[in-house]
C-alpha cells in the first residue's frame, strides 16, 4: 500500500506569500471591487447562511474570535484577533486566517492566511454598504484613523464610488504621513488634517477607522452635518466605541446581523430595542436605504462571518486561473478508511 498523500488529503493552502503575489497580480483595487462583488452576491442570498454571532475569548489585552457560518454547500470559518496593544510590540493588532470546506464531506477546501484578505474585505463590505447609502456623486472621504485599513478603504472607493479626494487624521501624525505616501501614486487628491473636525469638514462620506479597545468619542455630535453617510468600522466588541451616542441617535443606522451589532457596534450605546435595518434587506430591495439628500446614514460594521466566506470564496475562484497555492497534507487519508491504525503503523518503514 502507497504511502504517497492522496489528492484528497492535499490542501491548497494561500500563505501571506502567495497572497501577497495574488493581490499584486489582480490589483489591489480590482480585488477589493471583486471581492465586494462577491459580498453582495451573499448579502442577495443572506436567507441561506447559517448565522450566529461570533465566537469570543476576550481578555485585558484584547480578543481573540472565531467567525463560522455555511451556505448548506460550504461551510468557512475565520480565526481572527484584536489586540491594540500589539502596536506598541511591534506586531499587528489583528491577524487571522481562514478555511472552506464541502458541507458533504467535511473535508476542507483551501486554507488561507486572512489577515490581508481582512484587510481587503473589510474595505469590500464598507463600499458595498456606502453603494447602497452614500450621498450619489460623493467625492470626498474622511478617513479618521490612518492605520493599516486606510489605504484599502481609500482604494475601494476611488474604484468603486469614483471618490476622488481623501482627508485624513489620526492622532499619531506618523501614521497619517505613512498613508499620504502609500497613496501618493493613486491618483487620489490627499490631504493631511490636524483634527478630526478638519478631516470630516467637506466629506460626504466619513470612515472611522481606530484600534483602542475602550468607550472613545472619535466623532462628536457637532462633527456630523446633514447628508453625510458614515461607515464606522472600527467598534467590534464590547466595550469599544468611536461615535457620540446623539450621532446615533440622529441618525439611520445599518448593520450586518443585529444580534452581534448589539454587542460589539456603536449600537451597544443605545437601547437594545433602538431600530436598526439590516444591510441585505436593503441590498435586495425589501428595506429602503438613503431616501434623502439630508439623511445621515450610519453603517455600524463589526465585520460578520459572511463577508469572510464571501472573501474565501472569491480566493479559491482565482485559484483556478492563477495558480498560487501550495499543497498541504492536512487529511490523514488510509486506503482503508477503517484502518488509520495500520496507516500509522506502516509508516514506520519510512520514519
Amino acid at each position: 500500500m502507497s504511502l504517497k498523500p492522496s489528492p484528497l488529503a492535499m490542501v491548497p493552502f494561500v500563505s501571506v506569500d502567495n497572497m501577497m503575489k495574488l493581490v499584486n497580480r489582480i490589483g489591489i483595487a480590482e480585488m477589493i471591487a471583486g471581492i465586494a462583488d462577491v459580498i453582495e452576491e451573499d448579502f442577495k442570498r443572506w436567507p441561506e447562511f447559517d448565522k450566529t454571532p461570533r465566537v469570543p475569548s476576550h481578555s485585558e489585552d484584547g480578543v481573540i474570535e472565531l467567525m463560522p457560518t455555511s451556505d448548506g454547500v460550504t461551510y468557512g470559518f475565520k480565526y481572527v484577533n484584536g489586540h491594540p496593544a500589539n502596536m506598541a510590540r511591534g506586531y499587528q493588532t489583528v491577524t487571522a486566517f481562514g478555511l472552506l470546506a464541502r458541507v458533504d464531506t467535511g473535508y476542507p477546501i483551501m486554507l488561507s492566511e486572512m489577515t490581508v484578505l481582512t484587510a481587503l474585505r473589510t474595505a469590500a463590505t464598507s463600499v458595498v454598504a456606502a453603494k447602497y447609502l452614500a450621498p450619489k456623486g460623493a467625492k470626498t472621504m474622511a478617513l479618521i484613523g490612518n492605520g493599516a485599513q486606510c489605504e484599502f478603504q481609500s482604494l475601494a472607493f476611488q474604484k468603486v464610488l469614483g471618490i476622488d479626494t481623501v482627508q485624513l487624521y489620526d492622532i499619531d501624525p506618523a501614521a497619517t504621513q505613512k498613508a499620504v505616501k502609500n497613496l501618493s501614486e493613486t491618483g487620489l487628491n490627499v490631504m493631511a488634517c490636524d483634527s478630526a473636525q478638519a478631516a470630516v469638514s467637506g466629506a460626504q462620506i466619513i470612515t472611522t477607522c481606530t484600534a483602542d479597545k475602550q468607550y472613545a468619542t472619535i466623532l462628536t455630535d457637532n462633527m456630523v452635518g446633514a447628508g453625510q453617510h458614515i461607515n464606522a468600522i472600527g467598534g467590534d466588541c464590547p466595550g469599544k466605541t468611536e461615535l457620540h451616542k446623539d450621532i446615533l441617535l440622529r441618525s439611520d443606522i445599518f448593520v450586518e446581523y443585529p444580534p452581534q451589532t448589539r454587542i460589539e457596534g456603536e449600537i451597544q450605546q443605545l437601547d437594545p430595542d433602538h431600530p436598526v435595518t439590516e444591510l441585505w434587506k436593503v441590498i435586495t430591495g425589501d428595506a429602503q436605504g438613503r431616501t434623502d439628500a439630508r439623511q445621515i446614514t450610519l453603517f455600524d460594521s463589526v465585520g460578520f462571518a459572511t463577508e469572510d466566506f464571501s472573501a474565501l470564496r472569491y480566493v479559491h475562484r482565482m485559484l483556478a486561473e492563477h495558480n498560487i497555492a501550495q499543497d498541504l497534507d492536512m487529511i490523514a487519508d488510509p486506503d482503508d478508511p477503517r484502518d488509520l491504525f495500520g496507516m500509522v503503523q506502516r509508516a514506520k518503514e519510512t520514519h
